[in-house]
Parts: C-alpha cells; structure tokens; sequence
C-alpha cells in the first residue's frame, strides 16, 4: 500500500477510535451519575428515618474501590460490573449480616413503621425524577439553541401532505398547547401518534395564521417503531440547501461551486429543501443547469453539466459530484426561573406519564415491543449527544433518568414499585404478605426482568446489525 494510502487509512481509524472512547465514556458517566441518584435517595432517606446503612455500592461483583466512614462505619464501594447499585441496610432478615447488636436492633429497616419503609424505598425512583426536573429546569433557565418550528415540504402522501401542510410553515401551537420549537412540536406530535388520533395544528404562512387537521390515524403499529416523524411527513425547514465537499473533476469543481455555497435557485425555480436540489439534479444528466448561488452574501449565476451516472433500476440521473445539506433555522429557548421551573415539572410528569402508556400499549399489543431498547442502544444514544454538545446530553440524561424512576416503579417484585404493592397489602390486611408470597413474587420478578431484558438486548442487536 502507497505512503498516502497508508496516511488515509490511519487517519481515518483515529476519528472512529475517538467516538468509540467517547461513547464508551459517555455511556459510563450516564450510569454513574444515574445510579448514584438513583442509591442516593434511598440512602439518605433511610438515613433520615434513622436506619443503619451498611453499604453504598455502584455496581456489582468484585470491589474495584473501597472505604469505610461515617459514624456507622458504612461501606463505600465501587463494583466491577456498573450495571446497577444498591444500598444495604441493617436489617434482620438478612442472614449475610450476622448478629445485630440489641442496641441496633430499633435501627433495622423490618422495624421502622411501614410509612417510613415505603418513603425509603420510593425515594430512589424519586430521586431519579427530581434530578431529572433539574436539569430541564437548569436547561430552560440557560437557554437552548433548538430548530425553529418552520416545517420543509412533507413528503407525498403522508399525513402532513394530506394536512396541506407546505415548506415554510411554521407551527405555533398543537391542540392548543403553544409551540416555540421544533423540539416543542415534537414532543406534542409524539404523545398524539401513540393515540393515532387527529390533531390540530395551528400554522403561520405569509403572516396569516390558519387551522389544519393532522390525521396520525393514517399511522400504522409498524410505523411508531422508531421515529415517527419521518411517516407523519414532519421536518424541519433547512431553507436553501448548501454545498458540502466537493469532488475533485466532478461537475461541481468544473462549475467553481465551494463548500458552503448556498443553491437558491435553479433555472429560476427557487430551491427550498435538499430533496428538491437533488430532484432537479437527477431529472437533468448531461443537461446544463442554471444555479443561483449566494456565497458570502453575494449572488450569482453559475452554470452546471450533471454528469450522468445510472441508479439502481438502470435509469441516467444526473449528478454533480458534491454533498448537499441543510442548516435549520435556530431559535433561543429559554424561560424565567419559575416559569422554567414549572416547565420542567411538566415536562417530567408528561415524560413519564408518557413512558407508563407506551408500556401499558406494549403490554396490550397496540404498540411494537420493538420500542423496549437496552443498553446498547442507549450507549449509541450517550455517544450521539455527547458529540451534539452538553444541552443534547443533559436533555439524554434526563429522559433515561425518567425512564429509570419510571422501570423501577412498577408493581414487579425484585423492583421498587415490587416492594411498595407489598407494603400496600401490609397497610390493608394489617400484616406483611405471606413468605410464601414474596418468595413467589420473587421467582416471578425475576422471569419477568430476564425476558424483558433478553428482549431488550435483541432489539439492540436486531437495531445493530440490520
């Protein structure tokens, strides 16, 4: 291999290499920082109600770090295995932990009053929710740089086609509910495409504004698999496509087109998306072209060969040899401490309302379970925000954070929300369930986590290799 075959090769390893590592770190920072929320709730709680806390561990297996402290000599640990934590508390059915002191005895978790069990044990879910409304309210009060709510043309045949809808409109509010952002739109969108009902859209173009009905029942099950956007016909508007890299010798570098240089026009038809460049260009080999290009702003008029190339059925389209894209336009979003404050409480309790449905539909069979995704999954989504910028991955931080509070709150044994159904039957019938009961409820709890997270880990694959 040449010298400069060589240089290319490492030089484009390195980038990989980099984005594998900051992944990778992305990843293990979320879950550090979410189990030890997460274990901080229920530790300092139980604290608070006076239990004896033995040991604080992130993570399972082997100890990679550990150091005693505190008045009762805790443990501090640092596990191998950073799936998960738990905080042991002194308690007297737990036959690990020896004999117990008779002056520790009134301190032991089975002997705390049941009102003080279940806030200890929900305050580990709920500490995942509260971090999660400070940082959309650290978020709201900082301001965001977010697309604006200005729409590109939909595709044919999608709802949004259907709806009338055309390149720049912008939405200013979804069943009522104000719109500042194409994150705003989409959240709202979201939560009406699980339902596959219609919706209303309020929409300015050319300063009047309008009502359209959206019909999300034209989705199908198949389609609220992934992002359903694409299906509704709903992006955001990048106004005049810009050129990217252009190719050495291609009809690009012939015309004189740059990197940068934005296409507003061709043959005198104005260009308003990337998809319709690329329509013209491909309607047009060996055919000259007219572009009206801006550049730095100056306007001017170029003309362009497309160099004709076959696709896959065998058909000449034109090309011209050079990346096209599209710059959304931007908006600052940001609010008063307040009023970010109650956004953030809203948007968290929406969040997980949200998460409960979706479960509850996969459960029922009216939502894929190709929506459960694991930790492969979420790994890839560490990696794409962190390299978005610190906004993109604290949002990211948030919304597990949510789905963590939410998971652990189901009425599953071995979970949280497991524990609290049995503290629920204590506070009815007068007594702890029987132990056949839990020990049943046990074998059940764990059935159900092993086939959740099998199928998880196969959607995760399936998303990988597919």
């Amino acid at each position: 291999m040449p010298p400069r075959a060589v240089m290319r090769a490492r030089s484009s390893v390195q980038p990989r290499k980099i984005t594998r590592m900051l992944t990778v770190v992305a990843f293990l920072l979320a879950l550090a920082v979410l189990i030890v929320v997460h274990e901080f709730g229920h530790y300092y709680v139980a604290r608070r109600c006076g239990v004896k806390v033995l040991r604080f561990s992130v993570g399972f297996g082997r100890p990679l770090w550990r150091t005693v402290a505190g008045a009762d000599r805790t443990e501090w640990i640092i596990g191998a295995i950073p799936l998960g934590g738990y905080v042991r508390m002194l308690d007297e059915r737990d036959t690990d932990a020896g004999p117990i002191a008779p002056e520790d005895l009134p301190r032991a978790f089975n002997r705390q009053p049941v009102g003080k069990r279940i806030a200890i044990v929900a305050a580990g879910p709920l500490a995942n929710l509260l971090l999660a409304v400070l940082l959309y309210w650290g978020l709201n009060v900082a301001g965001t740089q977010e697309p604006s709510a200005r729409l590109a043309a939909p595709a044919a045949g999608t709802p949004a086609a259907q709806a009338g809808l055309q390149a720049g409109d912008r939405v200013t509010a979804i069943d009522g509910k104000p719109v500042r952002s194409f994150n705003d739109m989409t959240w709202l969108l979201l939560q009406r495409a699980i339902d596959r009902r219609p919706v209303s859209l309020a929409v300015e173009r050319g300063g009047d504004e309008r009502i359209v009905t959206l019909d999300l029942g034209l989705l199908t099950v198949s389609d609220l698999e992934s992002n359903p956007l694409p299906k509704i016909g709903v992006r955001p508007y990048g106004g005049p496509p810009y050129i990217g890299r252009v190719s050495e010798g291609s009809a690009a570098s012939t015309a004189g087109l740059r990197a940068g240089d934005r296409v507003l026009a061709i043959d005198g038809q104005h260009i308003d998306s990337a998809a319709e460049f690329i329509e013209q260009v491909r309607a047009a080999p060996q055919r000259s072209l007219h572009f009206l290009i801006e550049r730095a702003g100056v306007r001017f008029e170029v003309q362009v060969l497309p160099a004709a190339a076959q696709d896959e059925q065998g058909r000449l389209i034109g090309r011209i040899g050079a990346e096209i894209g599209e710059q959304p336009q931007l908006v600052t979003v940001h609010y008063g401490l307040l009023e970010g404050l109650a956004r953030a409480v809203a948007k968290t309790w929406d969040t997980a309302v949200f998460s409960l449905r979706v479960l509850v539909k996969m459960a029922l069979g009216e939502a894929s379970l190709k929506n459960l995704s694991g930790p492969v999954t979420i790994a890839d989504y560490a990696g794409q925000t962190a390299r978005m910028g610190a906004a993109a991955y604290l949002s990211f931080l948030a919304l597990v954070s949510i789905s963590l509070g939410v998971l652990n709150l189901l009425p599953i044994p071995l979970l949280d929300g497991g524990h609290l159904v049995y503290y629920a039957i204590e506070i009815v019938k007068g007594s702890p369930p029987a132990e056949w009961v839990t020990q049943w409820g046990q074998r059940v709890g764990i059935g159900v986590l092993v086939l959740l997270t099998a199928l998880a880990l196969y959607n995760d694959l399936t998303r990988l290799l597919l």
